[in-house]
């Protein structure tokens, strides 16, 4: 059922007014996760709520991923509003009464209160429509978290099933729930939010034979070893010190028996900055150092590198308008407006590629209610209060681009 609202009734009110709606929905995927591309459930009771809202609803975009089309009264632009949908392979231990029912599959990252958040926001536009000069897609997507499998993840799927088109998108709006900082805080900011991110795979090939005998072998082990300590110059002594980069090694594979030298070792890990410059410079720096050092312990290497995500960059003039917003509903105190900056990557990024968004923040942590463990924990949770405030910014905030 939709709730109808005043033109006069102010968004926050309008949020909290629906927090039972939006604290239920949340509680309900997040006792039902679903890996990426297997949102099933979440996406079949996203596409009904949306239809009984009144949305023009299309499913199956992106595999799993349901659009809501909402058209205002008069003649205007097209904007996404972006809410992510699955679940993170993790054994959950909050012990909350709403804790997941599907063995080893979690809500660890928010996901579950982005959706209600959508939902929630669906209805709170809905009610407005006839104060909307354009239209909103409400793009709810499957494996932001990775592509499980598939080619690429949730994003890349829908904007390659036409999600930024017919009517063609202008503008995105986008947000997460965020437990590294506190219920209140909120965070509006210009330029990159997000790193774009790379992950390597990094093969070695020498001689094996018997541990007893190095001599007669030439050892990728060793090799390895060099490369990953010598990878490390990259951030320390390659990339200028007010510049940021990443880049950690998280897994070797060499060797099946312990008096055995292999023929081969495996390193591979993730690369992720802010700027196309430095990306470039490591991505270089890289390169020469594994090619580097391999040959000069009589090694082949083989490099593969994806990109799994460009970095999420904000548009000046929508993170200033998000924030003009923000002011009507929030405290000067709460709005960080300070570039805030993650190593944390976003596929989101693909679309701010394409066309000018904002991706902002909600801090979602409470100390007092021990709800402050971070993100991909299996004890996360978050402070539900925070649901209020970004269903009450993203309204607002979609509302005042569509004047």
């Amino acid at each position: 059922m939709t709730t109808l609202r005043s033109p006069m009734s102010t968004f926050l009110q309008h949020a909290e007014e629906l927090f039972p709606y939006t604290q239920a929905m949340r509680r309900d995927f997040h006792k039902h996760p679903e890996l990426g591309f297997r949102e099933v459930r979440t996406g079949g009771i996203v596409a009904k709520e949306l239809e009984a809202i009144g949305l023009e609803v299309t499913k199956g975009v992106g595999k799993t991923g349901v659009v809501g089309y909402l058209e205002g009264s008069r003649p205007g632009p097209t904007i996404l509003l972006r809410f992510d949908m699955d679940a993170l392979p993790i054994a959950e231990e909050t012990g909350a009464e709403y804790a997941s029912e599907n063995p080893g599959v979690m809500h660890a990252c928010g996901h579950d209160g982005h959706t209600a958040i959508g939902l929630t926001v669906a209805k709170m536009l809905h009610a407005r429509r006839d104060e909307l000069a354009g239209s909103i897609k409400f793009c709810f997507q499957p494996s932001e978290e990775g592509t499980n499998g598939e080619e690429v993840g949730g994003a890349l799927m829908m904007m390659r099933d036409g999600v930024l088109e017919s009517p063609k998108v202008e503008k995105t709006l986008s947000l997460h729930v965020w437990n590294d900082k506190p219920i209140g805080w909120l965070s509006v900011a210009k330029g990159p939010v997000m790193a774009g991110a790379e992950l390597f795979s990094i093969k070695l090939t020498g001689k094996g034979g018997h541990g007893a005998a190095p001599h007669t072998t030439v050892d990728p082990i060793v090799a390895a070893a060099q490369i990953v300590t010598a990878l490390q110059t990259i951030a320390s002594r390659n990339v200028p010190p007010l510049k940021a980069t990443v880049v950690s090694v998280t897994q070797i594979i060499a060797g099946t028996t312990f008096n055995v030298i292999p023929q081969t070792a495996e390193v591979n890990g993730t690369i992720r900055n802010f700027d196309l410059d430095v990306r470039k410079l490591a991505l270089e720096r890289f390169e020469e150092i594994v090619h580097g050092i391999a040959k000069s312990m009589g090694c082949e290497s083989e490099i593969t590198l994806k990109q799994v995500t460009p970095t999420v960059i904000n548009n000046e003039a929508v993170a200033e308008s998000v924030l003009q917003s923000a002011q009507k509903l929030f405290p000067d105190d709460d709005i960080d407006t300070s570039p805030y900056l993650t190593m944390g990557a976003e596929d989101m990024g693909y679309m701010q590629e394409q066309i000018d968004g904002c991706y902002f923040m909600i801090g979602s942590a409470n100390d007092e209610k021990n709800l402050n463990y971070g993100h991909h924990h299996p004890k996360f949770d978050f402070d539900e209060r925070a649901l209020v405030r970004g269903a009450a910014l993203m309204a607002s905030a979609a509302a005042d681009l569509l004047k």
